[in-house]
């Protein structure tokens, strides 16, 4: 049996599957080796039935995540997993080279990820190009759902937010500047505080206040990541994963074509396509 596991901030997706064939699929809370410890990976694997009754089975283990970008972050992942599945061999790697591999196979391309998160590279076919992107959600993740977030809450807290859409935020959420900067500054995970906002985001996407933040982001994103890149390697077709991507294509291929450029493939999750990729590999 093989596990492909697919993570960003919010949920890491599961398949588990044996002789070319899907036996289960599930979501687990995300898994994130740069924010997360040893400890708290492997009490997360022990809370789920359907990994504590495979766990014996499980003879490989691709994972992909956000936060899994260094050597030193992709063994904290192995180690923590190779104490709960015992009789498995463990290869951990970054989440820009699973959207690469699930919209591009082996072929190359620049890749782009706008989730819960954001980052884009340049992929050869095997591997991701470094680059000076990804700086994470304190510094970076332009356009992403924590970007949104920050964008809203900030405006709530300095009463930038229209009265209108404020009322709206304050009935959803049921929110104040306490609860804001406490879970902002003083819990252990303020990304996951952040990406929680982002049903609220995508309900009230045609509100103008709300469509201009993400409008906004999508352009900082596309002048930050992708018109380097395509300076860099002006034939490369680009492709998206991710659930802001997904869930806001039509402006994200606008703002691309005003900046002279065009989007292939956008897909939301790549845990499946992951999955096959595998699959014809064992």
């Amino acid at each position: 049996m093989i596990a492909v596991v697919f993570s960003g901030s919010r949920y890491a997706d599961w398949r588990l599957a044996e002789k070319g064939r899907i036996l289960h699929g599930f979501r687990t809370t995300g898994i994130n080796p740069y924010i997360q410890d040893e400890r708290f990976i492997q009490q997360l694997l022990n809370k789920n039935t359907q990994l504590i009754n495979n766990a014996e089975r499980i003879r490989k283990i691709y994972f992909f995540g956000a936060g899994a970008s260094s050597k030193e972050r992709q063994e904290k992942i192995e180690k923590a997993f190779n104490q709960f599945f015992k009789n498995a061999k463990v290869k951990a790697s970054h989440d820009v080279l699973a959207s690469a591999i699930s919209t591009f196979g082996n072929e190359k391309g620049i890749i782009g990820i706008i989730g819960s998160g954001s980052n884009a590279a340049y992929y050869t076919g095997r591997k991701i190009m470094e680059n000076n992107y990804g700086l994470g959600y304190i510094l970076a993740d332009e356009a992403s759902t924590n970007w949104q977030a920050r964008q809203i809450l900030k405006d709530f807290l300095t009463e930038a937010m229209p009265a209108g859409f404020r009322d709206k935020f304050v009935r959803k959420h049921n929110i104040d500047r306490k609860t804001i900067l406490d879970k902002t500054y003083n819990t252990p995970n303020p990304n996951i505080f952040l990406t929680s906002f982002a049903d609220f985001i995508l309900e009230n996407k045609d509100d103008p206040y709300m469509e201009g933040i993400i409008k906004k982001g999508l352009e900082i994103y596309v002048k930050t990541y992708l018109v380097p890149l395509s300076e860099a390697y002006p034939d490369a077709t680009i492709n998206f994963t991710g659930s802001v991507a997904n869930n806001y294509a039509d402006w994200l291929r606008q703002i691309v074509k005003d900046h002279h450029l065009t989007i292939g493939t956008i897909i939301r999750e790549p845990v499946q396509n992951l999955l096959k990729y595998y699959l014809n590999k064992n």
